[in-house]
């Protein structure tokens, strides 16, 4: 159906190829996921399927990909439409229209569908993806995970022979992603639909690939196979995998289910040990606890970059609460976003919220950083009230990286928007390069940010805020399209900030994430606080917001792949 013919891409301003020697055939019927670190090409690969690189990025398309028979160097997107269907990694840029229901239909239109088939497709769509109750809802109003599920809703309603879908679950919580790809794999056993899709959240799609294919560097022709095999030596790779070549585990399990067979002499082994490696908790009396906490293992020692960018005055660490929401209520038209929430933030203490799209985490943090008027209750960060507080001063309370980096960026190069958040943040000029270094190593300060994949303009927009220090920090998805390798990066610099006595709230479905940094998990769901208490008492007693290891390890209370190797050491 798909077939790679020697193709290499090169942008007009790289001196390299993005992706090389691609020669590989996809066949018909078949779900293929696309795996290999951050910045190597996935996005780019999945751009020559349907036609927008080089139609539309520019750059050079040599070799030769055909789809369904058609040469994408001689057919343009619009003229692929009827055959591929394509979902971005930013769903917004894919909307063309104002609600739910017609965004469904347009596809159809422009394809010239009867409206008796496009009114039944609109209707299977809208219960298939869980989206009924939002089909009069203006897209501007829904959460980024509902976002999500509109766009691919809407290129699975023309039938497309070709579906190419670029990070389909980043924005989704856990039971919105089975959802999807429980449709996606109807599609492929039921109509033979071909699926090629991009994935960094590997542990909820592997088990479902029919094959994958690895980029293993940039510019380093691609591995294709069984996923068991690629699995074997992907740089990339789930939890259960991980779990899997710590124990030796023979086949190598894909799934929860494959390895719970496998794991009772691993649990024997456990059972004599108590999970340990937790982030400390704050002190009660809300000072910053000491690097490392006392009473546990001290987890692995950040870079002395790190520790010294953080370091924050010994003034600055205050006693009492960071932020305090008491009874917050927030109308948005027709929709009651959040409804007498109460939560209190300490310093040093990390937060995960967590939730349905929709449940009111986004509504919360634009709450917090001041881009949302409470309708009742209150809210305040470092003793100022967000919404009446000039932005010039907030900015050194509370700092908020949001769902879409491209948001906080406006710059020409790399080196310019890290001068500016130095500029603004009143640092040593320096500073923000140094974080970027940190968090984006071997990106050059000529870089162009809207030539960054999306984890690494996530990255950017991450040290731009982290210049200036806040003492609250606020995170919305912040692992949208980061590898493991990123997103362990991500938790050093985090653990280092909390260290330092640095609040952080971060609103995530990434339970993997929330397993192995926050102190709290807070869940959410119709704008009310439904849980909160202590990570593992939460996630453990929750199946939708267990990580991995925890399934696989019940009844005992292990998160993570790391407490589990450092009690079998």
């Amino acid at each position: 159906m798909i077939r790679f013919e020697n193709v290499s891409v090169t942008y007009d301003s790289a001196a390299q190829p993005t992706v090389q020697g691609v020669e590989l055939t996809v066949p018909e019927g078949e779900l293929v996921l696309l795996v290999g670190p951050s910045g190597v090409g996935k996005s780019t690969l999945l751009g020559t399927v349907c036609g927008l690189v080089p139609h539309f990025t520019g750059g050079t398309l040599r070799g030769r990909v055909t789809v369904d028979g058609r040469d994408t160097r001689t057919h343009k997107p619009r003229e692929l439409a009827d055959v591929v269907g394509t979902v971005g990694q930013d769903p917004l840029a894919h909307f063309v229209t104002d609600t739910v229901e017609d965004e469904l239909a347009y596809g159809m239109e422009s394809l010239g569908l009867a409206p008796a088939v496009m009114r039944r497709r609109v209707e299977e769509t809208l219960d298939l993806l869980g989206l009924a109750e939002l089909r009069d809802r203006p897209i501007a109003t829904l959460s980024g995970g509902q976002q999500q599920r509109v766009a691919i809703g809407s290129v699975l309603t023309p039938h497309p022979k070709v579906l190419v879908l670029d990070e389909p679950t980043s924005a989704l919580d856990p039971a919105a992603a089975e959802d999807v790809l429980a449709v996606l794999q109807r599609l492929v056993h039921d109509l033979g639909t071909t699926v090629l899709l991009a994935e960094h959240r590997l542990e909820r799609v592997v088990q479902y690939a029919d094959q994958v294919i690895l980029l293993p560097a940039p510019g380093a022709p691609p591995v294709m196979g069984a996923p068991g095999d690629i699995m074997k030596i992907s740089p990339v790779h789930p939890p259960v995998v991980a779990l899997g070549q710590l124990a030796r585990w023979s086949p190598l399990p894909l799934s929860v289910r494959d390895a719970r067979r496998l794991a009772a002499p691993l649990r024997e082994r456990l059972s004599a040990h108590t999970p340990g490696g937790r982030p400390p908790l704050p002190h009660a009396s809300g000072a910053a606890p000491l690097p490392g906490g006392a009473g546990r293992p001290a987890p692995a020692a950040p870079r002395r970059t790190l520790a010294t960018l953080f370091r924050r005055p010994p003034h600055t660490a205050a006693r009492t609460a960071v932020a305090t929401v008491t009874a917050l209520a927030v109308r948005r038209a027709r929709v009651e976003a959040l409804r007498q929430v109460d939560l209190t933030v300490a310093p040093g203490e990390t937060i995960a919220l967590m939730g349905r799209n929709g449940a009111g985490k986004s509504t919360l943090l634009n709450t917090l950083i001041g881009m949302i008027e409470p309708t009742s209750g209150s809210a305040t960060v470092g003793g100022r009230t967000p919404h009446r507080t000039p932005p010039r001063d907030l900015i050194r309370e509370v700092g908020l990286v949001p769902q879409e980096p491209l948001d906080l960026l406006y710059a020409n190069t790399v080196a310019a928007e890290c001068a500016a958040a130095d500029e603004d943040a009143g640092a040593a000029p320096g500073s923000c390069r140094d974080l970027v270094r940190e968090l984006l190593p071997g990106v050059a300060d000529d870089t162009h940010p809207r030539d960054l994949s999306e984890g690494q303009r996530l990255a950017l927009a991450l040290a731009l805020v982290l210049t200036g220090r806040p003492p609250l920090l606020l995170l919305d998805e912040p692992t949208r399209g980061l590898d493991y390798a990123a997103k362990g990066r991500l938790v050093t610099v985090l653990r280092a900030l909390a260290a330092e006595g640095h609040a952080i709230v971060l609103a995530t479905h990434d339970v993997e994430l929330a397993a192995e940094l926050a102190h709290r998990v807070v869940i959410l769901a119709g704008g009310e606080v439904v849980a909160d208490g202590p990570t593992a008492e939460v996630v453990l007693s929750s199946p939708a917001f267990a990580p991995q290891v925890a399934k696989i390890l019940a009844p005992q209370h292990w998160l993570t792949v790391p407490q589990v190797r450092e009690a079998l050491a």
